[in-house]
């Protein structure tokens, strides 16, 4: 195949697997334009690759000299997407290095990711949520910086220094976000393979040992319906409602063509909390998830929010508030 062909079939793998394992992603993707959504499913793509390092199925005999060999391909397709690609390219690197070339994308992003993965293979619980927080940082909210040269900023909105960082700043806590989202979703998964990520000293200031989330994960009808379950769960979700809200308010730097499938993304993800109350906080034997019906609701919700944001932008710049948003 030629150079253009290789590339166009990489991408479309990077299509199918962002559909197949995160629909969430891929139904934000599909909300932004033909090139922006290409470079999206490509970095999806690699950062489940990195993921599968240490929760994939040969994760085990992963080990830190693996990590920085992953490293040091991650360094080769950065090089490689400043200089003519080649049609023999392996077509994970191939989509990557287009979409490096076509939108200048960050490599430390990407490396602190893996910083997060080697942090998988050495920690498996967390005694603070601000021991949380870098973890949650290097393996998700590097994901928001990955994908900021994609979606682009909103000139006017980040007319100053002060304002392109906050609009910065407001990326990573989407990513920290969704990835104390999926904590919280998925506490008895986590458990049965000997992890607790939510915060030790959490879990003791509700009365619950490490010990109790152990034996629940593994022994239906266990903690789950108990009120101290239920106050330390609302806890964590108000905290991760925090973070939402920190993202939403800088979807406003975005630039306005892709603000709705961010948008949309942080409705949908979000409402997985509601849906771990649904399941009366049982998240160590059910899997919460937003079904296909309640996702088109929150896209409508994500659609509104959006004409606000538009509203608010435009004010924004007859008040010269774009000075110094606030």
């Amino acid at each position: 195949p030629t150079q253009a062909q290789a590339v166009e079939a990489a991408y479309e793998k990077c299509r199918e697997i962002t559909r197949e394992y995160s629909k969430t992603f891929f139904l934000g993707s599909q909300l932004l334009d033909f090139d922006e959504q290409r470079a999206v499913w490509a970095i999806y793509n690699w950062c489940r690759s990195t993921d599968e390092l240490v929760d994939g199925p040969m994760a085990e005999k992963t080990t830190m000299a693996d990590l920085e060999a992953w490293e040091d391909r991650l360094q080769a397709t950065f090089e490689m997407s400043a200089r003519e690609l080649g049609g023999s390219t392996n077509w994970e690197d191939l989509s990557m290095a287009d979409s490096i070339r076509r939108f200048s994308l960050i490599q430390r992003p990407f490396q602190d990711m893996i910083g997060g993965m080697a942090m998988d293979l050495v920690k498996e619980r967390y005694e603070t949520y601000q021991e949380l927080e870098v973890y949650c940082y290097r393996v998700a909210g590097t994901v928001g910086l990955m994908t900021l040269p994609v979606l682009g900023f909103d000139g006017m909105q980040n007319f100053t220094q002060e304002l392109q960082e906050q609009t910065i700043a407001a990326a990573m806590q989407l990513g920290v976000a969704f990835q104390l989202t999926n904590i919280l979703r998925d506490v008895g998964e986590d458990a049965r393979r000997g992890r607790i990520y939510v915060p030790l000293e959490d879990l003791r200031r509700f009365g619950i040992s490490e010990e109790e989330v152990l034996e629940a994960a593994n022994t239906p009808g266990l903690l789950y319906h108990e009120d101290r379950w239920r106050d330390f769960m609302e806890f964590q979700f108000a905290r991760c409602e925090r973070a939402y809200e920190i993202a939403e308010s800088g979807i406003v730097g975005l630039s306005e063509v892709n603000r709705l499938g961010v948008m949309a993304a942080l409705k949908v993800y979000g409402a997985i909390m509601d849906a771990v109350r649904t399941n009366k906080y049982d998240n160590f034997s059910r899997r919460a998830y937003v079904d296909l019906g309640e996702k088109f609701l929150l896209m409508g919700k994500a659609w509104w929010k959006v004409q606000e944001l538009q509203q608010v932008a435009e004010e924004n710049v007859r008040s010269g508030r774009i000075f110094s948003r606030s």
